[in-house]
Parts: structure tokens; C-alpha cells; sequence
């Protein structure tokens, strides 16, 4: 084990009393938010992303000391382990290497060359492979035996050439030259399949593309897997033919004669046979992980961005569901979001009705004192904007919110449990009014995979895309806190420590016997041990407590420290956190232990200044262009503003209030070279545009910010407030290379594990 510690430590750049001592927090059940959030002293104040990948790259070595282990036992019951091999095998450090060592040993169905084997025509092929001057067909005639199925000299060759193209084509060290070389020299190489040209109209760029493996971005690996899964595309991986057969020919050619030329016969089949298909298949593999880690990382990123969204905060709202023949679905919430009252209005079917209306909404305005409206933003989105709008009910926020989701969530088991007696309708505007209050809140509730952000989520690896997600959601939950007198399970659920059930058993004590008044109430909740309330603890607020800790993130565990401090100040608790004075005066240096650091201690003395902070930024009003409601209203150089709904490779699609959103390409961002849009966008951020190109019948918008590009002093402050999002708890650029969307790094890094 210690020698998997010092390769990530090397791997990650720390060192080896970092991973084990956050190896051991692991296993031991502690969680990733806890760890970085209050185990800094003894992991050397590594953060949520670090502590994640020592997590994810310890199972990945347990796993190959596993299958070490099995290859191993099966070698042995085969009566073929050797120490040679043994020591080969325990000296591979990756699991392509494993197999690759293990592959002629491994039992496999019959090929043609165990057939020839079972001819007794290995000796031929092991003469053939000295390659020295013989008469190969003399040579092979000694093995003709009808009895064993060898008619003529021929076959004989036949089946030692056979022989010889397997054994060529499962030599480890020939694998891996073979490897590198399809990914440094191999293209990508995609044409229509024949009469599915109108059926894939949507991939006709790949009609006829070739593009390096090694550079090909994410999203176009991904598209063309797609296309080929459609049976829209051929898609093909391979290096010049010619010079892979060279280079197998300089491995294995030792000599210019007849046996020689036998030889070659044997490498040309084996690698259009037997090799070329497997490496295919292989560089498949990895450049499909390549491009899943990619887009995975894009989707968690897009994803992050958007639960960590600008909350309104506890106000009256009402929301709409919008839509022309079938009407507008409008809830009315109180500030805890508890649906009050609902109905629905017809604002587009007539004069008539939308006179009724207005009186409705007017009526429903005044009766619950609303301060705000969530307009979600999907057909007759904007129409109904106009229509609240017009009129002009006094101090109220108008919003329009992304509704992606929605439906999703109205249908699901949660809002069947929520609201039992309600329709789909009316669920999903109650969802469309909570995303505005609390979005995080409120997109827990829904798979992240159907929040209306990412590239090719279904195609990536769903284990790996979920485990990724979830690390996000629980990671967003954790920084911003949960109040636990008012949080639903859903959200209560991803809090460190707890889960579902523990989740359950919270709400359904809190309905039995009221509000928590403590933290340490919390004990008094069924199958809610010591564990799960030191990994919980921190992560739960209560508003109005009685001990003014309670509401803060400082952990219940050094209470005892704060009263000691307050007390040694001569004053409570209360005061150190109104009095900033009191807190920069605190010896801090005085208060370390072998337990509690530096790190900790300033954490409790920012807490204290802003106990329960909400690291989301503060909530902004925004609305669209008036007038222009739909594509058709588009002109080129049109100035408007927008909002960012999702990231990607090539760029940032953006929501300019027309139901069909616009690219800004990557190029047309910044008047500056970037890679990753993530540079200076976020989603969710407030942008202004330039419409550059309409399509309508394509229904594609072409946009760009370059003219709109902020003066450097505003640029900066933009960058900074996506960089503080992005990163949050992520690591310095010292610790992480930045540009990971780079996919010849990936696959260089990929190339590095498997060779």
C-alpha cells in the first residue's frame, strides 16, 4: 500500500503523508467535503478535487492488484507461471499492461492457430521464425499428415504462418509500439453510409472527415461514435497501413531469404487479421475515455456552475408555467416555497380571456403580497413575459427561468410524493417559482443529467458521468449549507455523512416532534450514530439557535475551543462574532494543538465574521430585448443581452429570449486567444451580444461578445468571479494543469498509463 501512496503523490504532486493520511480518512467512512473542509491538519489542507482523485486513483490500483492477484493464481493453476513472468506481471502498472502480458497465456476460444497448433505445426513455425536458409516447402512437406488434417505443404504453411501472426500479434512490447502508434500517426477516419445522406443530415460534416486521433476534440469524437451508433457513418481508426506493417517488419524480420519472406506473409495477415482490429478497438477505448472525461467534465463543470446559481432568497413569489392553447399554469408560493394557491389564466386565446386574466393575476398579486414572479421560459415564455409586464404590478421582480427539467421533475416520484392530489401542470410550476428562490434547493431533485446543461450526456459512461455528477451536487450542497429545519430530503440526502434513508429519518423526526432546536438534537434522530453526525454536523445550519454556533459552518467538535477563546477574551460567543476587533485581536498562534492548525483556526475566525455565508453570488434582476420574442425577429447586428445556458469545447450557447439559444463560438468570446470558454463564462452569467448570422430554417443563431469585450479592469472582475465559481475548492494552478480540454494531453496521458 505505501507503494501506491508515493505514486500518487508523485502523480498528484504532494506528498506521501498527504495520501496516506487521507487514505486512511477514507476508508475509515469519512467523506470528500468533510476531509477538505475539517480534516485540513491532517491532510496539509488539500482540497475537495485533490482529496477526490487520491479517492478515485487508490480504487484504480486496488483494482490492479486484484486482477495482479487473479492473473496470477491463474498462471499457477496452469502450471506456466515462471518467475520471469511472475516478476513481469507484479512489475506492470497498469491494467493494459496486465493483459497485455497475460494474453497468450489467456484461455481463448479456438482461433486458427490453435488449430495449427493441434496439427502439430508449431516446430514449423519455430523454424520459420530463425529464419534461416531453408527450403520452406521441403521443409513444411515433412508435415503433411492427412491423419492429422495436413494434406499438402501448403496447409502446412498455411497453419505455421497462422501461428506465427497470433504469436506476433500478442507480443506485450509489440502491443505497445503498435499502441503508439495509432495514437500519435492513427486518423479518425468517418464517411455516410451509402442512401443515408438525407437520414443523417445532421452529421454532414462528417460525410467525408479525416482528423489525428491525437487531436481530435471531445465533441467531434463523440458525434461521430454517435453517427456510426445510428448507422449513419462508417467510422474507421488506423495509421498508414504500410508503415505499421514496417514497423512489425523491423521487430521480427531478421534475414532475406524464403523462411524470411514467410515471415512477412505471417505480419501482414496478423496485423489485417488480428492486430489492426484489436488496436482498433483499444484506441476506440481510449479515446472514447478521453472524450467521456472531457465532456464529463464539462457537463459537472456547466452543472456546478448552475446549482451554485443566484438564489432570490425566501420572498412571495408566483409562478408561471406558460403556454398558448392550454393556458399558463400560476402558483402562488409562500417564503418557504409552500404552495398556497393555483389555477390557471388564458393570456393568449382571445380578448376575453385575457382580460379574466389580468384581474386573475392582478387579484392573487394583492391577496398573497407577492414580491416576485418565475416566468418559466419555454413556449409562450416570452409572450407571457410581455403580458406581466404590461401590467406594471408595483415592486415586483419579473424573471424568466430555465425550465429544463421541469417536466422531468413533475413527473417524477418525488413530486408524486410532494404533491399527491396534483397534476403535472401544476408540479412543474411549483418547480419553475423554487428554482428562482433556491436553485439548488430545487435542482436536487432532479437527475443532473436532465437540467438542460452538457454535450452527448447519454453517450458518455453513465457510471462514470453519475459518479461525477454526484461528486458535484454533494460538493455544491456541502459548500452552501443546508438549513435543517426547512430542507427537504431530497437535499438533505447529499449532505456528508447522511444518504437517503438517514435523510428520511431527519424529516420524519422533525414532522414528530417540530423544529430542531440544536445540533446536537440531531443525536436523538434513529440510526444517526456518532459517525454520520461528525461527517453531518458541520454542513447543517439552524437559523435562530440558541447556541449562535449552530447556524455557522464551524464544526460542533470545537465548540469547546470557541467558548474557550470567547472566554479567554472576556467576552461570549455573540460578541467575538459582532465584534471584528475582538476576533483580530485573538492569538490564534496560542490556540494550536496537535489537533487543531492554523488552517482550522482561521476557518472558525472567518466563520465567525460571517457565520453560515452563502458563498453563491448576489441574486440580479435581468430581462430580454423587448419586442424580440422569436428567431424571426432576429436581425444581424442586433445588440442584445443574454444569458449563458451552457458551455462546451467550442464554445457557450446563450439564451437571448427567442426559444432557440446561440452560439458564441470560442473564437468570437474574447478579443483575446482562449482555449476553454470557461475562462471568462459561467452559466447563468448575464452577457450582452451581437446577432452575427440567422438561420432560420437550420433554426441556428450565430452570436458575438468580441465587440462587447469589457475594458480590462471590468474583464478582470468578470474573470475573477468565473474563476472563484469554477474553482471553488478546486485546486491551485500549481497542483492542476490547466488546459485539460487539451485532448492530445489527455491522450498523452492515456498513452503514458497504458504503455
Amino acid at each position: 500500500m505505501e507503494s501506491h501512496y508515493k505514486k500518487i503523490a508523485a502523480e498528484l504532486s504532494i506528498n506521501q503523508k498527504q495520501v496516506s493520511a487521507t487514505a486512511g480518512l477514507l476508508d475509515e467512512g469519512a467523506t470528500v467535503p468533510f476531509i477538505s473542509r475539517y480534516r485540513k491538519e491532517l491532510t496539509g489542507t488539500l482540497d475537495e478535487v485533490q482529496v477526490a482523485a487520491i479517492r478515485d486513483r487508490i480504487q484504480q490500483l486496488r483494482d490492479l492488484d486484484k486482477r495482479r492477484e487473479a492473473i496470477l493464481k491463474s498462471l499457477t493453476e496452469m502450471g506456466k507461471l515462471t518467475p520471469e513472468l511472475e516478476q513481469q506481471i507484479n512489475e506492470a502498472e497498469t491494467m493494459v499492461a496486465l493483459e497485455d502480458i497475460y494474453l497468450p497465456y489467456r484461455p481463448k476460444r479456438k482461433t486458427r492457430a490453435t488449430t495449427a497448433r493441434e496439427k502439430g505445426l508449431q516446430p514449423l513455425a519455430d523454424l520459420l521464425m530463425e529464419q534461416k536458409r531453408i527450403d520452406p516447402e521441403a521443409e513444411a512437406a515433412k508435415f503433411v499428415d492427412e491423419e492429422k488434417g495436413v494434406k499438402t505443404f501448403e496447409e502446412a504453411l498455411a497453419g505455421a504462418r497462422d501461428i506465427i501472426a497470433e504469436t506476433i500479434s500478442e507480443n506485450a512490447e509489440v502491443r505497445a509500439r503498435m499502441r503508439n502508434l495509432f495514437i500519435e500517426k492513427g486518423t479518425f477516419q468517418s464517411k455516410v453510409v451509402e442512401g443515408k445522406e438525407q437520414d443523417g443530415i445532421k452529421y454532414k460534416d462528417y460525410f467525408d472527415w479525416t482528423e489525428p486521433v491525437k487531436t481530435a476534440p471531445s465533441h467531434r469524437v463523440l458525434a461521430m461514435r454517435r453517427g456510426e451508433k445510428e448507422e449513419i457513418l462508417w467510422l474507421d481508426i488506423k495509421p498508414e497501413e504500410s508503415e505499421a506493417i514496417a514497423l512489425l517488419e523491423d521487430a521480427f524480420i531478421t534475414g532475406n531469404n524464403a523462411a524470411s519472406e514467410q515471415v512477412r506473409l505471417a505480419i501482414t495477415d496478423g496485423y489485417k487479421r488480428l492486430l489492426k482490429p484489436s488496436m482498433e478497438t483499444e484506441v476506440r477505448l481510449f479515446t472514447k475515455k478521453a472524450a467521456d472525461d472531457e465532456a464529463i467534465r464539462v457537463f459537472a463543470e456547466n452543472a456546478r456552475q448552475l446549482l451554485l446559481s443566484a438564489p432570490l432568497g425566501q420572498k412571495r413569489t408566483m409562478a408561471i408555467d406558460p403556454g398558448f392553447r392550454t393556458g399558463c399554469k400560476l402558483v402562488c408560493l409562500d417564503e418557504q416555497g409552500k404552495l398556497l394557491e393555483y389555477t390557471a389564466i388564458f393570456p393568449h386565446t382571445g380578448a376575453g380571456q385575457a382580460k379574466e386574466a389580468e384581474k386573475t393575476v392582478e387579484f392573487l398579486f394583492k391577496k398573497y403580497n407577492i414580491e416576485a414572479i418565475a416566468i418559466g421560459n419555454g413556449t409562450a415564455g416570452r409572450e407571457t413575459e410581455v403580458f406581466i409586464r404590461n401590467l406594471n404590478l408595483p415592486g415586483a421582480a419579473i424573471v424568466m427561468v430555465n425550465e429544463s427539467g421541469a417536466s422531468i421533475y413533475s413527473a417524477s416520484e418525488v413530486a408524486r410524493e410532494e404533491f399527491p392530489d396534483k397534476d403535472v401542470t401544476v408540479r412543474g410550476a411549483v418547480s419553475i417559482g423554487r428554482r428562482l428562490m433556491d436553485p439548488l434547493a430545487e435542482l436536487v431533485k432532479i437527475d443532473p443529467k436532465s437540467i438542460g446543461v452538457g454535450q452527448y450526456q447519454h453517450d458518455v459512461d453513465q457510471t462514470k458521468l453519475q459518479t461525477s455528477l454526484d461528486d458535484t451536487v454533494i460538493s455544491c450542497v456541502n459548500a452552501v449549507g443546508v438549513e435543517l429545519n426547512t430542507a427537504s430530503k431530497q437535499i438533505l440526502a447529499y449532505v456528508s455523512g447522511l444518504g437517503p434513508q438517514l435523510a428520511q429519518n431527519i424529516v420524519s423526526y422533525r414532522d414528530a416532534n417540530g423544529a430542531f432546536k440544536s445540533r446536537s438534537e440531531l443525536k436523538k434522530v434513529p440510526r444517526l450514530g456518532d459517525k454520520a453526525f461528525e461527517q453531518a454536523a458541520g454542513f447543517l445550519r439552524i437559523r435562530d439557535a440558541k447556541n449562535p454556533l449552530d447556524t455557522s459552518a464551524v464544526h460542533p467538535e470545537r465548540y469547546e475551543l470557541v467558548e474557550q477563546i470567547a472566554k479567554e477574551s472576556n467576552c461570549t460567543v455573540k460578541d467575538l462574532m459582532k465584534d471584528d476587533k475582538l476576533r483580530k485581536s485573538i492569538p490564534l498562534q496560542k490556540y494550536v494543538t496537535t489537533d487543531v492548525g492554523l488552517p482550522t483556526l482561521n476557518d472558525i475566525i472567518a466563520e465567525l465574521a460571517k457565520p453560515g455565508r452563502d458563498p453563491r453570488e448576489q441574486f440580479e434582476a435581468f430581462s430580454f430585448t423587448e419586442g424580440v420574442n422569436s428567431i424571426n425577429d432576429l436581425k444581424v447586428g442586433m445588440k442584445m443581452p443574454g444569458i449563458v445556458t451552457n458551455i462546451t469545447n467550442f464554445g457557450a450557447f446563450v439564451d437571448i429570449g427567442v426559444h432557440q439559444d446561440g452560439l458564441v463560438h470560442l473564437s468570437q468570446i474574447t478579443n483575446r486567444f482562449i482555449k476553454d470558454a470557461n475562462e471568462v463564462l459561467k452559466v447563468q452569467q448575464k452577457v450582452e451580444v451581437t446577432v452575427t448570422e440567422v438561420d432560420v430554417n437550420r433554426k441556428r443563431i450565430s452570436l458575438s461578445m468580441k465587440e462587447n469585450d469589457p475594458k480590462p479592469a471590468q474583464r478582470d472582475r468578470r474573470e475573477q468571479m468565473a474563476n472563484n465559481n469554477r474553482n471553488f475548492q478546486k485546486p491551485s494552478a500549481q497542483k492542476r494543469q490547466e488546459p485539460e480540454t487539451d485532448m492530445a494531453l489527455k491522450l498523452a496521458a492515456l498513452k503514458d498509463r497504458f504503455k
